[in-house]
């Protein structure tokens, strides 16, 4: 019998399927205490997170926002446009930011462990500016010694873009597909093939690519199980290294493109459970180990490996095999993170521009993080990542969150003991619900107005 079919699980859904934070960082964004932030302090805090553990290196995201075409479902920061000649003037702009926080760190060369193109749609740029693109910002460090990889969208990924960024030391590969059902994929205006797909795939292995991650979504407008079974099966067939198997969220309040279709079209509550609990026992049937919160992979793949040695990471990225304190954020709406407080680039290309042909970094919010946020931080992290945590005697919030997760070990989510907690096999599912118990700042200001997706 399916956990979905278990006595009491559907009331489960019910009672926990509210509004959670994905827990990417702690505090979460709507959470920034901005009077306490400034650019000064975040720069004071960035140089001496990197005079105190940069020599270890750091972390590179750099958002690359254009895309030809809106899909509806997406919630990231983009900017839609044919116009290709928008890419020479924006790498532009990202290599003078990386010049002025090279300036900032004082220091010329800085060690890059880590190197993420994210957007948008990275593809979107040719061949030739992404490998200006790099070459910017490595200078002459080795690219042996780099972690990279770049999502992709397998409809504009040519063997020229997989090649030249191979030769830049490109290794991991992360492809959006979400749904193979060509009715989802209209309503959702995300269009490729299987055989875009399988072609991307079979370029990318013979050219060494070692790490591939399929990106797929449920509760998506038109979704059922035979769609889900079906673009399941297919992924599978493909035999990729990693599945991310995410949640939709429905955010319309944020992002209007998602007013397009209505709460109507989308699998919710029970209905949308039943397609994640298909998918993931597809997925692993077929050989995948479950990682954390929505990620599986295979049992060679380091995502699996970091955890079980207990080195799984989460950041605004999701989860990663390392955990590099120093993360700079590159290019419009970028978070950086310096592990003591957090900045964010201003969102609008126009103003990106502007504030850098200023010479000054466009970071416009952010939050510098106190005693406070720091322990829970950790709490939320061992509940995301190894699904168990534990805290001293003198923790100030025991109390309140004891009362939280006392309801949770009544519905046998989490198991207690006098200083820690364990999640259980069925916590799993509300990963999302059991860290918010230790979300002090959601406690005190819960906000009236929507701010997250649901739970389930």
């Amino acid at each position: 019998m399916s956990l979905l079919h278990t006595k009491g699980f559907k009331e489960l859904v019910r009672k926990y399927n509210v509004a959670a934070p994905r827990y990417t960082s702690y505090p979460t964004v709507p959470f920034w205490d901005l009077n306490e932030w400034s650019k000064e302090a975040w720069i004071k805090s960035l140089q001496y997170s990197y005079s105190t553990q940069g020599e270890n290196g750091i972390g590179i995201y750099v958002h690359l926002p254009f895309c030809e075409s809106l899909c509806t479902y997406c919630g990231c920061n983009t900017r839609i446009t044919k116009n290709h000649a928008v890419e020479h003037p924006y790498i532009q702009s990202l290599l003078k930011e990386w010049g002025l926080y090279k300036g900032v760190l004082n220091d010329s060369k800085p060690r890059i462990k880590e190197l993420h193109l994210g957007g948008g749609t990275p593809t979107f740029f040719s061949p030739e500016n992404l490998r200006l693109l790099i070459e910017g910002l490595l200078g002459d460090e080795k690219a042996e010694s780099v972690s990279f990889s770049f999502e992709a969208h397998p409809a504009n990924t040519t063997y020229e873009h997989l090649e030249e960024l191979n030769k830049l030391g490109f290794k991991r590969l992360s492809l959006g597909i979400q749904d193979f059902d060509p009715v989802v994929q209209k309503a959702i205006n995300r269009k490729q093939t299987l055989e875009d797909v399988a072609r991307v795939m079979d370029e990318a292995r013979s050219l060494g690519y070692n790490s591939i991650n399929f990106d797929l979504i449920y509760g998506l407008p038109f979704q059922n199980k035979e769609t889900v079974r079906d673009t399941i099966e297919k992924a599978l067939a493909l035999s990729p290294d990693r599945i991310s198997f995410y949640s939709y969220a429905h955010v319309p309040w944020l992002k209007p493109a998602q007013r397009l279709y209505t709460e109507k079209d989308l699998p919710q509550g029970e209905e949308k459970l039943a397609l994640y609990l298909l998918g993931k026992e597809m997925i692993l049937d077929a050989g995948y180990e479950e990682v954390g919160m929505d990620h599986f992979a295979k049992k060679e793949d380091s995502l699996f490996e970091a955890s079980q040695n207990h080195t799984l990471h989460r950041n605004f990225m999701g989860y990663t095999d390392q955990h590099i304190p120093v993360q700079i954020g590159l290019g419009v709406s970028s978070i950086s993170d310096s592990w003591n407080a957090f900045a964010q680039n201003v969102k609008t290309v126009e103003e990106y521009h502007a504030i850098l042909n200023k010479n000054e970094i466009p970071v416009f919010k952010g939050h510098i993080l106190n005693q406070e946020d720091e322990g829970l931080r950790k709490h939320i992290l061992n509940i995301m990542c190894i699904g168990f945590t534990e805290w001293q005697n003198d923790f100030e919030h025991k109390s309140l969150v004891l009362e939280g997760l006392e309801s949770l070990e009544k519905d046998s989510l989490v198991e207690l003991s006098d200083n820690s907690v364990q999640v259980t096999e069925v916590g799993k599912y509300f990963l999302r619900n059991i860290g918010m118990c230790f979300d002090i700042k959601w406690i005190r200001n819960k906000k009236d107005e929507p701010t997250f997706s649901q739970a389930v």
